[in-house]
């Protein structure tokens, strides 16, 4: 028998990397370059961006890219996975600044990443598949919306006004430019967003990001154009290791961020490579090594003064398109980025805020797929409502809360769904060998009822008024073959029901029990229940033998055939 120390080491050794991902590196290796460099280009505006709207600047947008971007590539679970800082983690992001600062970011981004090799320790992976896709495509729709409200200032280049909520920052940027309008950021934004949408139709395999920037900065540095205002200084290559940031005082109130981060990264990320695996024939990522190398990548990031990262669904797909076989391609995507900040940093730095505003513009408006919006809302009234309240709670609240609310209203929702699928038919006796009159006195006093469907709390108290409410009979039939689920709550429900029909002086049989429910009914008596009042039977053919024996003893019927009686039966009515 091993022993736990050995199971933890393991379990620890099948999430490294292994020899086939090493080798798999080998195969094409100018393919992945050529793929690499290219993810490189279209990543480098969008994590100045993301790295500028978190509210830690542009250099933590590159760090996190060439930090985390290298780890997760190296160490998650998907061959094709790129990682970076992400719009849907900035939204996150923006009030922890607001309230803790730049270093409880950092803060944030280390506990989330401990937690994330947690959940990958604790194989939580598989669970991330049963997200609904209404909430998926809610909370990207809010996500966008979000995105695109966060750039109105710089977009306005106009300074970021002061308050946590989007709608409410947008909104104040937007008076102040009506008082003091600044053309030359906002004529930037619109045409770097313009060339980006434009191209993406025209040439999609042409990054037409970094062509907009280049050319948005080439013009406003050749013109002289004030308003627009550059990213700014930029350090030199990345910052030393650290722990300076780390709050031991301010952890217990961190943890909720930290938690929020955590889920975010692992939803995203896996969403990302499930993405990748769709986009490709025959790849299948793993999700618990991919949590354990997002996990290694945001605790590495904040280090080098990074924030948080996620997979990124976007540059992931480019990486794909452009031929990427391995991981070899995400490596050289960091590689590059590392190259651009090390030796390119006085150039990036002039770039101009409004062109990276344009950017994220643009980007907000593509991760919104209209067809697949519109083919959810068609879908059902369910879907539909999902969807929009996780969009809208994504816009009032947070990605977070947004999520859990979609996640209950799903759940509430399915199992409404389920609980109708219930049903209690009443069915016609087969009574065998019995004579016609024999069999219509039977039919008068015994009912059968087939259970259909689960038994569960949400559909098991509409059973009970339904049994409760049978007619004046003496013996009812329950017969539970159908019977696909049951709860507790619905074998109390059941037994409820048993003990009124017995103190009417009704019999209840059963048959057709099935052997995963048996336990769950003689854990709350109802077996028991069963047995004294009448009995339990594996066919109904065996149980309508019973209840004519049980006539039969009270002079209803008689073994041959039925008691005409005046007295039986005025016995069986009246008792």
């Amino acid at each position: 028998m091993t022993s736990p120390l050995s199971r933890a080491g393991s379990r620890l050794m099948s999430l490294l990397p292994s020899r086939a991902d090493l080798a798999g590196m080998g195969r094409s290796p100018r393919r992945d370059l050529l793929a690499g460099l290219t993810v490189a280009v279209v990543a480098l505006p969008l994590a100045l961006g993301f790295g500028v709207s978190s509210g830690l600047g542009a250099g933590a947008g590159l760090a996190t890219a060439v930090v985390a971007g290298a780890l997760a590539a190296l160490f998650g679970g998907s061959d094709l996975q790129v990682s970076g800082p992400t719009g849907a983690m900035t939204v996150v992001l923006v009030p922890i600044v607001g309230r803790y600062g730049p270093s409880g970011v950092l803060t944030v981004g280390l506990m989330a990443g401990l937690m994330l090799v947690a959940l990958a320790a604790l194989r939580a992976g598989k669970y991330m598949r049963y997200v609904p896709a209404p909430v998926v495509e809610g909370f990207t729709l809010g996500i966008a919306c979000v995105i695109g409200l966060q750039q109105v200032p710089n977009a306005l280049g106009v300074p970021k006004p002061g308050g946590d909520r989007v709608l409410v920052v947008a909104w104040r940027a937007l008076e102040e430019f009506v008082r003091h309008p600044n053309w030359t950021a906002l004529l930037c934004a619109l045409a770097v967003a313009a060339v980006m949408l434009a191209g993406a139709r025209w040439r999609p395999a042409v990054p037409f990001s970094i062509v907009a920037v280049l050319a948005a900065t080439v013009v406003v540095q050749v013109a002289g154009l004030k308003g627009a205002r550059p990213i700014g200084d930029l350090p030199a290559g990345l910052p030393s290791p650290s722990l300076g940031f780390l709050h031991p005082g301010a952890l217990g109130s961190l943890l909720a961020p930290a938690v929020a981060v955590a889920a975010l990264a692992a939803l995203e990320s896996l969403l990302s490579a499930s993405v990748a695996d769709g986009m490709t024939v025959g790849r299948r990522h793993d999700p618990d090594r991919e949590l354990f190398g997002q996990g290694l990548a945001n605790i590495a990031a904040p280090l080098f003064g990074g924030v948080p990262a996620t997979g990124a669904i976007a540059r992931t797909a480019v990486n794909v398109r452009t031929g990427a076989g391995s991981r070899l391609a995400a490596l050289a995507h960091a590689a590059v980025l590392a190259v651009i900040v090390f030796a390119a940093a006085p150039l990036v730095s002039r770039i101009p805020l409004a062109a990276l505003a344009g950017v994220l513009l643009a980007t907000a408006v593509r991760m919104v797929e209209v067809g697949s919006l519109r083919a959810m809302a068609r879908a059902t009234r369910s879907d539909a409502a999902i969807l929009a309240l996780t969009a809208l709670a994504t816009l009032a609240l947070d990605l977070v809360y947004a999520v859990v609310i979609g996640l209950l209203v799903a759940g509430a929702l399915a199992l409404r769904a389920v609980a109708r699928q219930a049903r209690l038919d009443q069915v016609p006796l087969d009574c065998g060998d019995h004579s016609a009159e024999e069999h219509a006195l039977l039919a008068e006093h015994i009912v059968a009822y087939r259970l259909d469907g689960p038994l569960f709390f949400a559909a098991a108290h509409r059973f009970l008024l339904e049994l409760t409410e049978v007619a004046d009979v003496r013996v009812v039939i329950l017969r539970m073959s159908r019977v696909s689920t049951m709860d507790a709550t619905g074998a109390l429900v059941l037994k409820d029901a048993v003990e009124k029909l017995n103190r009417r002086g009704i019999a209840v049989l059963a048959s057709g029990i099935r052997a995963g429910q048996r336990r769950v009914l003689e854990s709350v008596g109802v077996l028991g229940l069963l047995h004294r009042e009448g009995g339990e039977y594996a066919t109904t053919p065996e149980a309508i033998g019973a209840a004519h024996r049980l006539l039969a003893s009270q002079g209803v019927v008689g073994p041959a055939g039925p008691a005409r009686t005046a007295h039986g039966i005025a016995h069986l009515r009246n008792s």
